[in-house]
């Protein structure tokens, strides 16, 4: 059997009742963590522009899915397009490696079964299939897809959305293989968004959502799909990783390695790799305690540093050159404090800028991915230094970690406690919740310019 196959055998079989319960709860708070902070990017100014484009495109429909933020109604595709971009918003969505998957996922699948009435027993499983497939092939080969300029929430991102809506459509082995084959044809995305601080990337997953949807109607509706889509001399992992895929080990993997447990949550809005500088600089702040900065060195492995975006000094104008910026965050934590949304938009700051021109990034083998050392030289001629050693586990919350993360963002952004009540009902209660709990909780944002 090809990997689409085997890929294919396990997202059709897939069944909560047969999930490891440990899986099971990862889910739910997936789930929770991916409206939580949905809610709390509802004054981001990037859901109206995909907003006013998924209107544009599909116009509305009554019987469509609805704008999460907005109210108003459009085709599955539109809504997955627009609310992708609102759960990217702040850059705090989960992580599965280097890849966002629930930002594409949850917005997909819950346009689905609003809009289609899908069993609500679904749910879990879909979400599984695909943090399973997408976070599958992201360990496999985001170590060669990254260097190359790709970004990896779009690339695996639009197979992980396949898997996923092939899941909730109940698609056959066969057809759910087919809608594999056909998002490994059609997936894609660039970094270089990053290294200019523009916005291409806050839609990325949106178009990734789409993808995988129209990979997965067209599987549903007959397509013939290349069987060796993804290890075939043109497939997925030579074209785009330039290696060789092993079919047999990395379907060993399925069902027994679960990817899921690789989802990590992000405390700040920052990009996934500055979660632990900032973590790091935030203790060195409370050590250094007021005394001024003359200059830092950060140490990181290059597969970080070399990331689009991380080097950049600025000068800043996007919160999407900010939060990339690893000299940008470490600086404005160290002079400010908690990067809050609110410090990483103000790009004006005349004492953080001139730290992060004095802030060195140096690429260093012998530092471990997540891990980080910053080396500071105070004025006063003392020096201090952090030597940061940390693994998914510390950023892998559970659900009452979650709950507290976005509650937290919640009371920072205005958003009333009675929607995480919602959301927080609706994990708690599947399979047997309402959909309504969730599209209730975002009709409680306050008017925004999101609206």
């Amino acid at each position: 059997m090809t990997l689409s196959e085997r890929i294919g055998e396990f997202v059709a079989g897939l069944d909560t009742g047969r999930l490891p319960p440990e899986v099971v709860e990862k889910a739910r708070t997936c789930l929770l963590n991916g409206y939580g902070i949905g809610l709390g990017c509802h004054d981001t100014p990037y859901a109206p522009v995909a907003r006013a484009a998924a209107l544009a495109l599909d116009g509305e429909r009554s019987d469509g899915a609805t704008l999460l933020g907005h109210g108003g109604k459009v085709a599955i595709s539109g809504a997955t397009l627009a609310n992708a971009a609102l759960f990217h918003g702040r850059g705090q969505e989960d992580t599965c490696g280097a890849a966002h998957l629930g930002a594409i996922m949850i917005p997909t699948l819950t346009a689905m079964i609003e809009s289609r009435g899908y069993p609500m027993d679904r749910l879990i499983p879909a979400l599984v299939a695909g943090y399973e497939t997408g976070g599958l092939l992201e360990q496999a080969f985001s170590g060669k897809t990254t260097p190359r300029g790709l970004r990896s929430s779009p690339l695996y991102g639009s197979i992980a959305a396949a898997a996923a809506a092939a899941r909730m459509m109940a698609l056959s082995p066969e057809r759910a293989a087919a809608a594999i084959g056909n998002a490994a044809s059609f997936t894609g995305g660039i970094l270089q968004t990053f290294a200019d601080g523009t916005d291409e990337w806050r839609y990325q997953v949106g178009w990734a959502a789409r993808n995988g949807l129209v990979a997965a109607e067209l599987a549903a509706h007959g397509s013939v799909t290349a069987p060796h889509a993804l290890e075939g001399p043109s497939g997925f992992a030579r074209a785009f990783a330039g290696v060789e895929c092993d079919v047999e080990a990395l379907a060993a993997r399925l069902g027994r390695d679960w990817s899921i447990h690789r989802v990590t949550f992000k405390p700040y809005p920052v990009c996934a790799f500055n979660q632990t500088p900032v973590t790091a600089a935030l203790e060195l702040r409370a050590r250094i305690a007021g005394r001024p900065v003359r200059s830092a060195r950060v140490r990181m492995n290059p597969y970080e540093t070399g990331y689009a975006g991380m080097d950049s000094k600025g000068p800043f104008s996007t919160i999407g050159g900010t939060l990339m910026s690893i000299p940008f965050c470490i600086a404005l934590t160290l002079l400010r404090g908690d990067p809050t949304m609110q410090a990483m938009t103000n790009y004006d700051d005349a004492a953080v800028n001139a730290l992060v021109g004095r802030i060195d990034l140096i690429p260093d083998e012998g530092v471990a991915r997540l891990c980080c050392i910053i080396e500071t030289e105070l004025e006063d001629g003392s020096t201090e230094t952090i030597d940061k050693h940390v693994t998914t586990d510390d950023f892998n919350f559970d659900r009452a970690g979650v709950s507290v993360l976005v509650r937290r963002i919640g009371r920072e952004q205005g958003v009333p406690a009675e929607a995480y009540d919602h959301i927080e009902r609706f994990a708690e209660t599947l399979p047997n919740a309402d959909i309504g709990l969730v599209l209730s909780a975002f009709a409680l944002c306050p008017p925004t310019r999101a609206s």
